[in-house]
């Protein structure tokens, strides 16, 4: 599938809200990937299908995962929105044809980050965080600027707002946004 043909789908299987910031997302990540010497064409790529399972219900994001043998952490189970990036990469592979792992993973890690994040997932990650359609966040305008300057002090920032938003909302903490914050805690206090 070309990437015409994805945006065509995306359009039909989106709410309108959702579809912008999928193109914002799809957007930022290829400007981030010029910025940092990545792939764009993948970067663009997996912004664009980042949300592809959004549009689902929850009860169907769990019966694909079911179905696939996906894992499902007990807190995915009580919370199967999280799902949305594990599904969606199985609907990029499946659906949109992409048998790129890299882009898959970029997909799956949207979401929750994780500790050693490839660069393309740093990207995505980020993207998804700054595209700009988001207002969510008082600094975004100086991590929008620091992801083109220090992409792993702003991925450090994104997370420290997170947990902090979290922290105050009735929101369930994925250990791997935990896990992936104290990494980057450490791993930017290294390299300082």
């Amino acid at each position: 599938m070309n990437n015409k043909e994805i945006i065509c789908r995306l359009r039909k299987e989106l709410d309108f809200k959702r579809y912008e910031h999928t193109c914002g997302v799809a957007y930022t990540s290829a400007s981030l990937a010029m910025r940092w010497d990545a792939d764009v064409n993948k970067a663009y790529l997996a912004g664009l299908l980042h949300d592809c399972a959004k549009g689902m219900s929850d009860d169907d994001r769990l019966d694909i995962c079911k179905k696939k043998g996906i894992y499902v952490s007990e807190v995915e189970y009580d919370n199967p929105s999280l799902l949305h990036a594990k599904v969606g990469a199985y609907l990029a592979k499946t659906v949109y044809e992409i048998d790129d792992e890299e882009i898959l993973s970029a997909i799956t890690y949207h979401t929750t980050g994780r500790a050693e994040m490839t660069l393309l997932e740093k990207i995505v990650f980020s993207a998804d965080y700054l595209e700009p359609n988001r207002n969510h966040d008082p600094e975004l305008s100086l991590i929008r600027k620091m992801a083109f300057t220090d992409l792993d002090k702003a991925i450090l920032k994104i997370y420290e707002n997170t947990m902090r938003h979290l922290k105050n909302s009735t929101k369930v903490l994925d250990p791997t946004t935990e896990e992936a914050y104290r990494y980057y805690q450490e791993y930017v206090r290294r390299h300082i």
